[in-house]
């Protein structure tokens, strides 16, 4: 009987939690009510130590690429579950400890013992809420919203106690004990309880899904019918090396990213929104002239910049899907800078972010790069939401971890305040390690020249804005033959290079390697990608 009691509080805590899941989920698209699985999950990620949280966005990443999975494309979608199963986790022990604590004490729990346990349950997790989510909902509305659920939560918890332990009835009122016994049919029960919760469950989160379409549409329409990005095909002869006579290996990745494909990497569960029409920028400090600047601002009073961008994630492994390109346009921290005047004293940008992300520039760097920007356009168009909108940063040969994005205040300080990502345990530089990546080999693509077959193999070499000169490939351990590179949309871009292999039949090791714009070669040492970005060579397996 006690194995038993433990499975149905296991089972209990699941099949509760799970339309409280649903009705949150609902609430949260609906009327922009917290969703506490998020809010739990991002404030887990705070308060852990650094090397924890590495641990588990490595094991994360090796998780994607085992099940062959794109990271780039599900990372976010992982951390979604990930909240959502622990939530559910939490739930189960709760259940279960309930059922056990009842069990053992031999009492029967009356209508405060649910009310306690939903409170014990609630309370800290509405404290978690309101110090972390990103709701504009009032503090107190949010209280008895979550404390409301918790409290029902509790209650029903009690109930399928009662209800799944034979020999027990209903609760008298009065005094707190069976008035009558009722031999319950533990199965039947659950099994009512799981329809229910199932119901509810789809159809709320049915609802919330589209709810969380429509609001999105939205949003995007606001801000402007004409924002809408290309998706499926790159800008072609816009770009500056559409003459380039190098043509990519058939299955080679877009030298353009289109924007829906372009990697997502933010330390929140979910996307941080502005609405720019509201948003302004305060840039204080240090200076002299301190500014409150609107997008609209930045916008018109600023000379613009469009530089062709590679961006990467230093999470990456190699042969990352985490990098991609587009085009990014914004105006220059220098021409920023000129205006506010910074003191004598000052020696950094310190900045703060709509998700909670700081990140800290110094001044001796933007003096030294005029491509350094704040930047508001990607492809043409505003920023999509997912990406920074309004505002974020960019600086060249640097990591994505440095580039913060969502920028909400500019600080001008004296002394240096370690960013996010470098008080975890990540590199304070971050500078961009030389990669060079086999995206295809292209078997299906064999073809005949002066009597040989060749197979085409091609890729990306990316060495931040230091450049490539060279990149190389070799089969089965054998020499080191050069291929050919195409010209990159811009200095600060990947290289797509060619090579047309003359294959012999059989299976093969095909590897690749690069060498930096100065005749530095790529490290080709193995090295994992805490806390500097990994190093090493990257290779593919060919059948032919």
């Amino acid at each position: 009987m006690q194995k038993l009691n433990i499975g149905v509080g296991v089972l209990s805590g699941v099949l509760l939690t799970a339309p409280l899941l649903g009705i949150m989920y609902l609430a949260n698209e609906w009327t922009g009510l917290p969703f506490a699985p998020f809010d739990l999950f991002d404030w887990i990620t705070r308060v852990l130590p650094g090397p924890l949280i590495t641990f588990g966005i490595d094991f994360m990443i090796d998780a994607l690429r085992l099940m062959g999975l794109s990271v780039a494309g599900t990372a976010k979608t992982a951390e979604h579950i990930s909240a959502v199963l622990n939530f559910f986790a939490a739930g189960a022990v709760v259940g279960t400890l309930f059922f056990v604590f009842f069990r053992f004490r031999a009492v029967w729990p009356d209508l405060t013992s649910g009310l306690v346990v939903g409170a014990l349950v609630g309370l800290p997790m509405t404290a978690i809420s309101i110090a972390i989510t990103q709701s504009t909902v009032q503090p107190l509305l949010i209280v008895l919203w979550q404390m409301g659920l918790f409290l029902v939560w509790g209650v029903m918890l009690r109930e399928a106690y009662i209800r799944t332990n034979p020999g027990y009835g209903l609760l008298s009122a009065d005094e707190g004990q069976p008035d009558t016994v009722h031999m319950i049919d533990r199965r039947s029960f659950l099994i009512r309880l799981g329809a229910a919760s199932a119901t509810i469950t789809v159809a709320s989160s049915s609802l919330g899904n589209l709810l969380s379409r429509a609001a999105r549409r939205e949003i995007e329409d606001e801000r402007d019918a004409s924002m809408t990005h290309q998706t499926e095909q790159s800008i072609g002869p816009s770009f500056p090396n559409s003459d380039d006579p190098v043509m990519p290996a058939p299955g080679t990745r877009p030298e353009y990213t289109p924007l829906k494909d372009h990697y997502k990497v933010f330390i929140r569960t979910s996307t941080t929104t502005i609405d720019g029409a509201t948003w302004s920028l305060p840039i204080f400090g240090l200076v002299e002239n301190p500014q409150i600047l609107s997008l609209e601002n930045i916008r018109n009073n600023y000379e613009p910049r469009d530089q062709y961008v590679t961006l990467s994630c230093i999470s990456g492994r190699i042969g990352t899907s985490l990098i991609s390109t587009t085009k990014w346009t914004g105006v220059s921290l220098q021409d920023i800078l000129a205006d506010i005047k910074p003191t004598n004293k000052a020696r950094y940008l310190d900045m703060t972010c709509g998700d909670g992300f700081h990140e800290t520039v110094a001044l001796d760097l933007i003096a030294s790069d005029q491509r350094i920007m704040l930047c508001y356009d990607w492809d043409g168009n505003p920023l999509p939401i997912d990406h920074g909108f309004p505002l974020r940063i960019w600086i060249p040969d640097l990591y994505g971890m440095k580039q913060p994005k969502w920028i909400t205040e500019i600080e001008v300080v004296e002394d240096l305040n370690e960013g996010y990502w470098v008080k975890r345990g990540w590199d304070p530089v971050a500078r961009v390690t030389a990669t060079s990546v086999i995206d295809t080999v292209a078997v299906n693509a064999v073809y005949e020249n002066n009597g040989q077959q060749l197979v085409p193999i091609g890729g990306i070499a990316f060495a931040g804005a230091r450049g490539i000169s060279k990149v190389e490939v070799r089969t089965d351990d054998g020499a080191w033959q050069e291929a050919n590179l195409r010209a990159p949309l811009s200095e600060t871009t990947w290289v797509l290079w060619r090579y047309d292999w003359p294959f012999t039949a059989g299976n093969h090791v095909v590897e690749v390697r690069c060498t930096e714009g100065d005749g530095t070669p790529q490290i080709e040492e193995s090295r994992g990608n805490h806390p500097s970005g990994a190093t090493g060579i990257h290779g593919k397996e060919a059948r032919l």
